[in-house]
């Protein structure tokens, strides 16, 4: 027997505990920002993922209007920096509501390097880091998709695999952290290599499996 809830009678913060806590795990994306007076800020995003690969654009969405979401859209550039786990202390603590005028790299301890393409700073030790600029801002309810065109990446090659020509970073190498529910993280557990059988094959399979 279920527990049907219906979201009309429910609290927005009811709701909001129950969708981060239900869609998990959620990758981080580490969103370096530089504003317009030139404060650098960076700060973590669980609301993350690609929204196209042609061109590359990648999304994060901001709950509420955040200094990651007034950069971004003020000065048209953000860096999402991978979240390792070796970094879990730093991007927790990133997260703090600094004033906007604290850069969270300084309060926090976070080594900078310059990007290639764009204002904001990469974070030195995060192993990926995607220069973007931003591409559009949409509202949604409470909350705003930020999207990013990807020009430039920039890759650790200690966790990049290209034996077989192509640049392939290794999740066993990277050791993502994701965002669970409440004060949840997560980090990367066993990892299942299982491919995708094409039609083709599986009708070939299915018809050789019959004779």
């Amino acid at each position: 027997m279920r527990t049907e809830l219906d979201v009309a009678d429910l609290e927005a913060a009811v709701t909001y505990r129950l969708l981060t806590a239900s869609v998990v795990p959620r990758p981080i994306a580490w969103v370096s920002t530089r504003s317009a007076d030139g404060v650098d800020n960076i700060a973590p995003h669980s609301f993350f993922t690609i929204a196209s690969t042609s061109p590359p654009v990648v999304q994060f969405t901001s709950v509420g209007e955040k200094d990651s979401l007034r950069n971004a859209v003020a000065t048209g550039e953000f860096v999402v920096c991978f979240a390792p786990e070796a970094l879990t202390r730093h991007i927790n603590e990133s997260a703090t509501d600094f004033p906007s005028d604290q850069s969270e790299f300084d309060a926090v301890g976070i080594e900078r390097e310059p990007s290639m393409t764009v204002a904001p700073s990469r974070v030195a030790d995060s192993p990926i880091a995607l220069e973007c600029v931003l591409e559009r801002a949409i509202e949604v309810g409470d909350s705003t998709i930020v999207l990013g065109r990807v020009q430039h990446i920039a890759l650790d090659p200690a966790v990049v695999d290209d034996s077989d020509g192509l640049p392939h970073p290794r999740i066993d190498l990277m050791r993502p952290m994701s965002r669970l529910g409440r004060n949840e993280w997560g980090s990367l557990g066993e990892v299942h290599d299982i491919p995708r059988e094409p039609y083709a094959d599986r009708l070939r399979r299915q018809s050789q499996q019959g004779q």
